[in-house]
């Protein structure tokens, strides 16, 4: 039997031939790698240099979180009379909703997009974008003359979401060693959760100020600019490179090479010799999935792929059905008017006790 970078370079070889299109690389009768018993080589990596390709599409996740902890206590500033320093404080509860509500619908719309963007742009352009699109939003929303220009700030940043949520778990997870990447990928999730805190702890501290509510939005500024940079350094996902090539999206060849200076960059001095053993592994993996294989929408609702739908579908529904959303996004609102009148009656109490 070939070693593992021998049968990577046959089938890059077979790229080549006329008629043959990327989905028959091979013949049609391989097995996956797991049964034919290849495995692959231990990947060369270091902690420190997966730290970036991680640390910066991580904070569209940070961002995410930060946008709920803000608008929980923005909702606040934004209908004192005094303290809002706007005209058109006296919003109703629909007006309030949009708000809140606004870079919901925007992630919605963000997600819908994502499948084609993510494809023709790749995840690290689409990470930019999302960078972007967290900069003009926020800044729209924290400039906003009045509700309407607010809304369209709030589904601006919104798309965003979307797309970040799409684009950042798969370049992290298409780029960090393979040792490393479920809890890099976990890891994300927990970034979510610190920009809540760091939303509500920042909302607290600006939400007695004049206007606070521009500054809690305006705060995201500068990590969507750190998060857009940091992404423009960064290289493109070898994975990707070669997914486009397996989809005849440019020169074979070209291609690889890209792929094989993107891991270099991404992994540093430790990778050494082996990124194009490593590359021709992930071409090797990716020759068993044809892009000719068409997949109908009703096979997601039998065998294997129902279950997986169930439990996916499932925790999405009781996350959702739950309420546990509406109390993020309004934390602030319900805990003030539970505390208010506790606040009051015990001073009451207090002054008749004393008496």
């Amino acid at each position: 039997m070939a070693t593992d970078p021998e049968q990577a370079r046959a089938r890059l070889s077979s790229f080549g031939k006329v008629g043959k299109s990327s989905g028959e690389i091979g013949s049609a009768d391989e097995e996956p790698l797991i049964a034919n018993g290849i495995r692959p080589s231990p990947e060369n990596y270091s902690v420190s240099a997966a730290i970036l390709p991680f640390l910066f599409p991580a904070l569209g996740g940070l961002l995410y979180g930060y946008d709920i902890g803000s608008t929980s206590c923005a909702t606040i500033s934004i209908e004192s009379p005094t303290l809002s320093g706007i005209s058109w404080y006296d919003l109703s509860s629909v007006e309030i909703g949009l708000i809140t509500s606004g870079s919901l619908y925007g992630a919605l719309i963000g997600s819908i997009l994502a499948f084609n963007i993510a494809d023709i742009l790749g995840r690290r352009r689409e990470l930019i974008l999302a960078a972007l699109l967290y900069l003009v939003g926020a800044l729209v929303t924290a400039l906003a003359p009045d509700f309407i220009i607010m809304v369209v700030g709030r589904f601006v940043f919104g798309i965003g979401i979307g797309l970040a949520m799409h684009a950042a778990p798969m370049y992290i997870a298409e780029t960090a060693p393979t040792p490393m990447r479920g809890q890099l990928i976990s890891l994300k999730e927990f970034f979510i959760v610190l920009g809540m805190v760091g939303g509500y702890g920042i909302g607290s501290l600006l939400v007695d100020l004049v206007a606070g509510w521009r500054y809690m939005y305006g705060a995201s500024t500068p990590l969507a600019v750190i998060m857009g940079m940091g992404m423009w350094w960064l290289p493109a996902s070898p994975r990707w490179l070669l997914l486009c090539a397996m989809k005849r999206k440019g020169d074979m060849q070209d291609l690889r090479e890209s792929a094989i200076s993107c891991l270099c960059r991404l992994r540093g001095q430790s990778i050494g010799d082996s990124a194009p053993t490593e590359v021709d592994e992930i071409l090797t993996e990716l020759s068993y999935v044809g892009e000719d294989k068409e997949v109908s929408l009703r096979e997601v609702f039998h065998g294997k792929c129902l279950k997986a739908l169930i439990i996916g579908a499932g925790l999405v529904l009781f996350q959702q059905i739950t309420g546990q959303p509406s109390v993020l996004y309004y934390a602030a609102s319900i805990l003030q008017d539970f505390l208010q009148p506790l606040m009051q009656h015990g001073s009451q109490f207090y002054l008749a006790y004393s008496s």
